[in-house]
């Protein structure tokens, strides 16, 4: 697979270019129904095309790459396709782990790691710990992740903050909130892009998408190409971002 590089040379589009792309990776199981497959067939085919994703990111001067890999409201499919995708996490983190870090990418995890089984959480702590270091791409996986969950969860510890005499409440503002977000350490998102056809959100990043620019696509996410993402991030460079300002 090639990567599309031409929205990342010359001087302008190449500061326009997304620093931080979101990925709903969606279509996993309509992608291996329409081949006469399990739904976890289409949901390995997912997780080889994050790899070649990952690799094409460094070429697009993408920086930072967030894909929601399973949600909180993801527990409601069956307990095979649950079990199953477990599984595959723990495979995907066993065999990523030294290529990953071999390519300079570190690894962040956000979510609810309470409801995931502690060798699984094992593995996630152990990735975070082995790409501590590097300072290339920065992937974020969200597992067991949404929203209103991250939202929910930061306010009580924002909440124990005040009664324990550590945050005045009278100083609380939006800017005070993120602090305690799980994506704490990241800048949002520029762009956010939702494969396969459909146009929600899905609770994914609602606090930090507040003024991302959105792609909703037809392509299921295992026929995703690098290709396409340069070109979404072409389009991006065409967009006049205001965040809530008048133009010229």
């Amino acid at each position: 697979m090639s990567c599309d590089t031409e929205n990342n040379e010359g001087g302008e589009d190449k500061k326009r270019t997304p620093q931080h792309v979101a990925i709903i990776m969606d279509g996993n199981g309509r992608w291996a129904q329409s081949r006469g497959r399990p739904r976890l067939f289409g949901h390995h085919a997912g997780a080889r095309r994050v790899r070649e994703v990952v690799e094409c990111c460094p070429h697009l001067g993408i920086r930072y790459l967030t894909i929601f890999a399973f949600s909180t409201e993801n527990w409601k499919r069956t307990q095979v396709e649950v079990a199953g995708l477990m599984s595959l996490f723990r495979r995907y983190i066993s065999k990523e782990m030294k290529a990953l870090a071999a390519q300079d990418v570190r690894v962040r995890f956000i979510g609810d790691r309470v409801r995931l089984d502690k060798k699984l959480v094992h593995l996630m702590d152990t990735m975070e710990v082995e790409t501590a270091g590097n300072v290339g791409t920065q992937l974020t996986i969200a597992l067991n992740y949404g929203g209103r969950d991250e939202v929910a969860r930061a306010t009580k510890r924002l909440a124990r903050d005040v009664a324990d005499g550590k945050l005045d409440p009278d100083l609380v503002d939006e800017e005070t909130l993120p602090k305690y977000l799980d994506t704490y350490v990241l800048p949002d998102p520029d762009l956010v892009v939702r494969t396969s056809g459909e146009a929600r959100i899905s609770n994914f990043l609602l606090w930090q998408s507040a003024y991302s620019e959105y792609e909703f696509i037809d392509t299921l996410w295992p026929d995703f190409t690098a290709e396409e993402l340069g070109r979404l991030c072409a389009n991006y460079s065409n967009r006049d971002r205001r965040f809530g300002a008048v133009g010229p």
